[in-house]
């Protein structure tokens, strides 16, 4: 496939395209229902492409995974920057995770697929140690307690749900409570 500008995408664009489908399949039908040829026609590459770019299925759901907790991690590292207390950096990194939600809700339904699949023994302990990286960052860089760490991040698991099942009201509660 050619890009934009008529020049050939290298392996890493490639693979970025991939991990974009990916997640738009992996976030709608699951770990389990999704498959790698949907992800390969959304796409717009072969089927054995994929297979070129990630060994199998699980490795591919589980980048995306990677890739989508980065993007949370990224966002709420640099909300923190520059604040002076535990206080305001928890706050600020609840306010970044609004517009992440709003630009990429595939990333929000992703996360909780992922901790649907959790159960399965080959995926389970990847997923539990991505999100103990998470929380003990935000940990880390907040500074604020534990407990206040654990608040924050059953604020944002509400504001999930919420947002997932298309309840805006609790959303809009969870949120003002944040703030």
């Amino acid at each position: 496939m050619m890009s934009r500008t008529g020049t050939r995408r290298s392996a890493d664009e490639r693979r970025e395209q991939v991990l974009e489908a990916a997640t738009h399949e992996f976030a709608r039908r699951g770990y389990h229902a999704a498959s790698t040829a949907a992800i390969a026609e959304r796409a717009g590459i072969s089927q054995p492409y994929i297979y070129a770019l990630f060994p199998n299925k699980k490795e591919l759901f589980l980048a995306a995974q990677a890739r989508m907790v980065g993007h949370l991690r990224g966002a709420f590292v640099n909300a923190a920057l520059g604040i002076d207390t535990p206080e305001e950096r928890l706050r600020a990194m609840g306010l970044a995770y609004r517009p992440l939600i709003e630009a990429f809700p595939d990333e929000l339904l992703l996360q909780m697929q992922g901790h649907a699949a959790a159960s399965d023994p080959e995926i389970g302990p990847t997923i539990a140690a991505s999100f103990k990286s998470l929380y003990d960052d935000v940990l880390r860089v907040s500074g604020a307690s534990p407990e206040d760490v654990s608040q924050f991040f059953a604020c944002g698991m509400l504001i999930n749900v919420a947002t997932a099942l298309g309840l805006p009201e609790i959303m809009a509660a969870a949120l003002a409570q944040a703030a």
